[in-house]
């Protein structure tokens, strides 16, 4: 590594700690009014507050203790420049995970500083091995850095995509054993209450909270509203409005859950005949780039040499 070299990196670590060190000066980190009162209000939203910081089960707790106010910060700058809270707010709700908006962005903050930092140390063994220039490695980290940042967005729809199809999965069964329970004499509130507590997977979890909400005080009926609304899945959405229809009109559930349970399961062999479709367009991809040419290549090679050895 060239001395002008080692002299810069050494001046940007100098500068960044002081810059951190001046900023943590008692004189510029004055607590805001919300954070002063943010103690005395933690009842109102259910959330535990400790030391300022919002007691979550995300998995960078640790972390956000530790540097709570500046991934706040961080995570604020970051929603301001992307937006989009409604968006991951349903998608997180969607995927199931209990995280807010604030934390999702600190995720992305910290997949990015990890990206950025991984990008970094490679940029730094290839300019002291002689590869690439400087400006050019720092431009390639910080596009790392923003690709980081992004992955986790595609991640968290790849969250989504992947419970929507356990949620399809598990619902015909669901619905067969809420059709039997109903049919041995059980109602609606109880046959649901025994299928949540019997089954495993993600709508006994949904089915579970939406006996939390009926229990707390809300109608069945519009717990399965808020289950429709909160899942998103056309066929969910189905089922529990012909679950709360039956329910308010008095007509024969199991026979309305019995023929739901079919209709999933028509649609589900629709889409893998139609998965099978489009996976046999693709499947002819190798077989005309790749096999079809090494077959013309076979056929034709020992003509061609027999046609250079006679002309010879």
């Amino acid at each position: 590594m060239s001395p002008t070299l080692l002299g810069g990196l050494l001046g940007a670590l100098f500068g960044t700690g002081l810059i951190i060190a001046v900023r943590r000066m008692p004189f510029l980190r004055k607590p805001t009014p919300d954070d002063r009162i943010a103690p005395y209000l933690r009842d109102l939203d259910g959330t535990e507050v400790f030391l300022g910081v919002a007691v979550s089960n995300s998995p960078f707790s640790a972390i956000l203790r530790l540097f709570g106010p500046s991934l706040r910060s961080g995570a604020r700058r970051l929603e301001r420049i992307l937006g989009g809270a409604s968006s991951i707010r349903r998608r997180l709700s969607r995927a199931g995970l209990e995280r807010t908006v604030e934390e999702f962005r600190i995720e992305q903050l910290l997949w990015g500083t990890a990206a950025f930092g991984a990008a970094l140390v490679g940029s730094l063994v290839a300019v002291a091995l002689g590869i690439g220039n400087p400006l050019g490695m720092l431009v390639f980290c910080a596009v790392v850095g923003v690709v980081g940042v992004l992955a986790r967005d595609t991640y968290l729809s790849t969250q989504v995509r992947n419970r929507e199809r356990r949620l399809l999965a598990e619902l015909p069964t669901v619905a067969e054993l809420l059709a039997l329970s109903v049919a041995a004499g059980e109602g609606p509130a109880a046959a649901l209450d025994r299928v949540a507590r019997s089954c495993r997977g993600d709508l006994a979890d949904e089915l579970k909270q939406v006996l939390a909400e009926t229990r707390a005080g809300a109608t069945l009926v519009r717990a399965l509203d808020a289950l429709a609304d909160r899942t998103g899945l056309m066929a969910l959405s189905r089922f529990a409005d012909g679950l709360a229809v039956a329910i308010e009109r008095g007509t024969p559930l199991a026979d309305v859950l019995r023929a739901q349970a079919a209709d999933i399961r028509e649609a589900g062999r629709r889409e893998l005949i139609e998965s099978g479709a489009r996976r046999e367009v693709a499947m002819m991809v190798p077989v005309i780039f790749l096999v079809l040419p090494t077959t013309i290549m076979f056929a034709f090679f020992p003509g061609a040499v027999g046609i250079r050895l006679i002309a010879g």
